[in-house]
């Protein structure tokens, strides 16, 4: 598994693709949410196995925090680790960058997966795109 920041036109579609299906396709996601307008602001990630595209995510700049947002990963690379891959990937960016801290707004099934990555919740639950969420937060 190679988890990169998305350096051409090629890379950015193959991480929308892995948006598209998982938010879209498998939890109806409208597409004009999940696509926005923050997505010319974000560095884009994408994770690939074997070549093919199986994993992405983005990051952003917001309030002087960096947001990690969009993780997601083919139900079919599921549980070997790609989720943590790329989040290990987006944490070292961030560390780069010089951010103290990251914030992120997790699906609430997904709380334990960051928990274990060392991120607390701060927030009560949230609906985000008809999901529950809440915002969680790690100091680097």
């Amino acid at each position: 598994m190679t988890v990169k920041v998305v350096e051409n036109p090629k890379e950015l579609e193959d991480a929308y693709t892995i948006r598209k299906t998982v938010f879209v396709d498998e939890q109806n996601v409208p597409l004009d949410e999940e696509i926005d307008q923050f997505e010319k602001d974000a560095t884009h990630f994408v994770m690939y196995h074997e070549g093919i595209p199986v994993g992405a995510g983005r990051f952003r700049n917001v309030e002087g925090f960096g947001k990690v947002e969009r993780i997601c990963v083919l139900k079919e690379a599921r549980n070997i680790g790609a989720g943590k891959a790329i989040m290990e990937t987006i944490e070292s960016h961030a560390r780069d960058k010089d951010f103290q801290k990251l914030k992120l707004n997790a699906q609430t099934q997904a709380i334990p997966f960051y928990e274990k990555l060392g991120y607390e919740v701060v927030s009560e639950e949230f609906m985000d795109a008809g999901i529950p969420h809440k915002t969680m937060v790690k100091n680097l």
